[in-house]
Formats: C-alpha cells, structure tokens, sequence
C-alpha cells in the first residue's frame, strides 16, 4: 500500500503537466523542459573499449564459459528459456506480448514505464490547438504517434491493398558530391546528405494547409526459385518510386531506401551488450577466411559528439535509444525536443510554405514541443520493452532446427547470446545472458537486398544484422509475417532466401536442404 501511494503522489505532483487524453482512456503528460546546447564534437576511435573493464577475471571466464556456440542440440541450453534475462515476460502469449515492462524493473519504474507508454500512444495536434501542450505536429510528418509506426511496439509492413503506409517510409539520401561533403563522411559529422527539397525521408501527410510531401510507390515482380528438393518457391522482387510529388521533381541524384518499423523489445538489454563484445566479432578483412566480413558502425553520439559504436537502425547509425527517439520525434512526428531542437520537422529551404507553418512551442512549459522529461520517459519506456519467454524449445523438432541454424552458418552473423554489462546504468540490464541472435555488426547483403544508400559507414549494400527474438510472434502480435528491411519477405523461408553477399554460403546450404530439415530451422525461429 505504501508503494502504491509513493506512486499517486508522484502522478499528483505530475497532475499540472496532465491533461486526458482525446478519445478516452489513459494520461498524457506534458512537460516543461530546457534546450540543451549540441556539445562539441570530440572523442576518437582509439578510445573504444577493446576489453571488458567492466568484469574481474572470474566474471570474465563465467561469460566466456556460458556465451561459447553449443554443440550439443540433444537438449534446450541452461537459461535459454528466459532469452531476455532476467526481465523476460512470461505473461500470456497474445497480442500484447511485445508491450509488456521488463519483468525485473522496480515498482516506482513501473511506474514511469507507464508514463512513457501514455506518451508512446500521445496523439499530436497541428499548430495552434488549445490543448497545447499536445501541439506542434509536422509541418509534414508520417504518423501523429510513436504508436502509430511501431504498432503494438512491433514489426511494421509494407501497405497492402488499401492499407496505409504509416509503419512504412521512405529514406531519401544522396551521396557526397564535394570535398567538404566528403570530409564532413570521413570525420563521421554526418551519415548522408539529404534531398535539397524533400529533406531525409518521404512524409506523405501534412498539416491542414499544406500538401503532403507524395506517396510512396511499390511495384512487385515475382522471381520463381527452385530448391534443392525441387521445390518452388516464388520471391516477390519490389521497386521503389515517388508518386504525385508535391514539390517538384526529387534530385536526380537521391537514393530511396525503403524501411518498415522494427520490433522495439529487448533495446535496453541491447544497450547494454558490452562494445567489446561486439567489436571483437568484426572482421571487415574477412582475415579468418569464412566468407563473414562483420564491420562495425562507428558513429558520433549525438549528446557528447564522441566516436562510439552505433548499433540502432536498419544501418546500425543509431548508438543510443534517447538519440533513436530524439531523431524518431522530429523525423516522424514533426516534434522537436532538446536533443534535435528542430520545431518544423523535417521542411527545408525549398518548402516556403511548410517553414511559415505555426509551431506548438509553449515558452511556459519549455524551448521544445517535447521538453526534457518527455523524452526521458519515452526513452525509459523503449529500454524496457520486456522480450517474451521462448516457446517449444524442448521439441525434438526445434531442437533439430536450432542444430540446422548452426551448421548452415546462420549463428555466423546472428550470434545467439551476450552477457551485458556489469555497469549498466540500470540494475534490471545488469550482467544479464540475453539471447538477441545478433552480433550487431554491419554486413554485406548482396545485390538483392541492396537499397544503394550509404549510411555512415554502412554502404548500399550493408545492413545490420537484426536480432531474431520474437520473430515467431509476429503473426501473433502483427497479424502479418512480412520480413526483412521493406517486408518484401511474405514469410521466413523468403526472408532466408533473400539474403546474398555475405550470407550467400548460409542462403544455399538452406536452399540445398531436405524439407523436413528446412521445416526444422523455420520451427525453431519461429520458438524465439
């Protein structure tokens, strides 16, 4: 009772920057906040860790001992169950499976995790509104919620039918074109350039007033593939345009990258993988003649301006979840916060009418349309984003596919565990064995999956390898099993053979194998 009360006098002393949420049910919060002033830029690679510090000898020899591949597959592993640690959720498998905090979290974080979901649903107004602390959308955006893109904080699609686009964008990029350009790529000041008019990404909605930016064009063709056992197997190859562009004719020179919205559960444990852990599996030389050339993502940060490893986004161009929000708010959303104090979006010079649009700063309650604490507590909601216990991982036929994951090279790139870090800012990410399946590292994907757009140090053919936990539950969860980058994959067996480059080798030995086995490994990602 005495924790329970703590927390109403906590939401009591919140109850002046509260208001109800439109359309019944829950609490949106509203804040007062302080810009804060970009840091200079500072740090080298040099200072990335290339031990774990952070361990005694002992520890060190316990991880080493507990993170080491298997070879026994007779056997579900000690502690693979709980793939999220000790947060794992062991609630009831449905829709909401992905939306559940962190099983170890304190009561009062509970708490905040609650304020931050409120804020994840918030539903932004355009400018000028009377709720407003609710306004400031756009000028353009793509969704007027967090929760509108990451849908039941899971996987998006691509719109099917008459379905819309909102968990689905398009990147717009090009490549560097002068030596100033060039040196701000090698000095890592920036991942890209964007187009002169439409910005860093396609927003097909706007505000009353002004026209969205255009829509986002896909075109499938079907590309039959024959396995090993002579079974067909239809991949449906996309293409990617801009349709009824509102501002004239994009650069001839920007690339489009289609992205779906990843699944957000685990991103705190992730956080909190050690850098050296990951960068002792990169490769880029491919110097151990296995095909694997993993490289890293080394990214400024975008608070202190220091080198550090980005392991966020389709691209790894993220390296933290504050900075994957901050950038998430005004790139999607249109809302500025005190990290990217950008209060019209995503407009440029050549959208006149989009820079004389209103904004829904209120001096009052900050310098941002998302002050401070809002941002702290939607960060704090996304790093605590429980990952469901696995599922059937005793089966004898799960345990055959996790053998056959293994010996066609699959764990090569998607690393099965880690060990966090014993100095995690937060107790519940402290020293936990996760089961992510990746190692977070950049790879070659071939020409199939290529979107020609660099990022950082990622090239037009590089992605990041994405974690597989909770890929069995996306049916569940999304009702729908599209994969990869833009979810051309219609199922697993299409998201597997999609993949090239570096992961041709693992591609073919799947193609190559007998049904039952290739039935086998989709059943044991399907137990994640």
């Amino acid at each position: 009772m005495r924790r329970a009360l703590t927390f109403l006098r906590r939401v009591r002393s919140l109850a002046p920057i509260l208001s109800p949420l439109r359309g019944g049910g829950g609490w949106a919060i509203i804040v007062a906040g302080i810009a804060l002033t970009a840091p200079a830029l500072a740090g080298d690679l040099a200072n990335l860790p290339t031990s774990r510090a952070d361990l005694t000898p002992e520890d060190l020899a316990r991880v080493e001992a507990i993170t080491k591949p298997t070879g026994d597959f007779s056997k579900p592993e000690q502690f693979e169950l709980m793939q999220g640690g000790a947060g794992t959720s062991k609630k009831r498998i449905n829709q909401d499976a992905f939306s559940h905090s962190s099983a170890n979290i304190t009561f009062e974080e509970e708490g905040t995790f609650k304020l931050g979901n409120a804020l994840f649903r918030k539903l932004w107004v355009s400018s000028p509104s009377s709720t407003q602390a609710s306004d400031g959308l756009g000028p353009l955006f793509n969704a007027r919620a967090c929760q509108s893109c990451h849908l039941k904080d899971g996987r998006g699609h691509p719109p099917e039918g008459n379905a819309d686009a909102t968990s689905m964008f398009l990147r717009l990029a090009r490549a560097a074109q002068t030596a100033e350009e060039e040196k701000a790529l090698a000095d890592r000041a920036a991942l890209n350039f964007p187009d002169p008019v439409y910005g860093g990404q396609l927003q097909d909605l706007a505000v009353p007033g002004l026209a969205g930016e255009g829509r986002m064009g896909i075109a499938y063709e079907e590309v039959p593939v024959t396995l090993g056992d002579g079974t067909k197997v239809s991949l449906r190859k996309p293409s990617y345009s801009v349709e009824n562009p509102a501002y004239g004719q994009l650069d001839p020179r920007t690339t489009l990258s289609p992205r779906v919205t990843p699944q957000m559960i685990g991103l705190g444990l992730v956080e909190q993988v050690h850098p050296a852990d990951i960068l002792a599996k990169a490769d880029p030389g491919d110097a151990n003649g296995d095909g694997i050339s993993g490289k890293a993502s080394i990214v400024r940060d975008g608070k202190s301006g220091e080198l550090t490893l980005g392991r966020f986004g389709w691209k790894a161009s993220r390296a933290s979840i504050r900075e994957q929000t901050a950038e998430a708010f005004v790139g999607d959303i249109g809302i500025s916060n005190p990290d990217v104090p950008k209060s019209r979006g995503d407009c440029t010079d050549g959208q006149a009418a989009c820079l004389a649009m209103p904004v829904g700063v209120q001096e009052r309650l900050g310098h941002t349309e998302a002050p401070d604490p809002v941002l702290d507590l939607v960060t704090f909601y996304s790093q605590n984003l429980a990952v469901p216990a696995r599922r059937d991982l005793d089966k004898p036929e799960v345990l055959r596919g996790k053998q056959v994951f293994y010996e066609s090279g699959c764990a090569s790139c998607h690393t099965p565990k880690f060990v966090t870090r014993r100095d995690a800012p937060n107790k519940a990410q402290k020293f936990q064995l996760i089961w992510p399946y990746s190692d977070f590292l950049l790879h070659d994907m071939g020409k199939g999956l290529a979107d020609g757009q660099q990022v950082g140090d990622a090239t037009g053919s590089e992605w990041r390898t994405p974690p597989l936990w909770g890929i069995g539950l996306t049916e569940t969860v999304n009702g729908h099993s599209f994969f990869l980058h833009d979810g051309r994959a219609r199922n697993l067996t299409e998201a597997i053979l999609w993949h090239g480059g570096e992961a041709q080798a693992a591609r073919d030995r799947f193609a190559g194998l007998p049904q039952a086995d290739r039935e086998a490994l989709i059943g044991f990602l399907e137990s994640l």
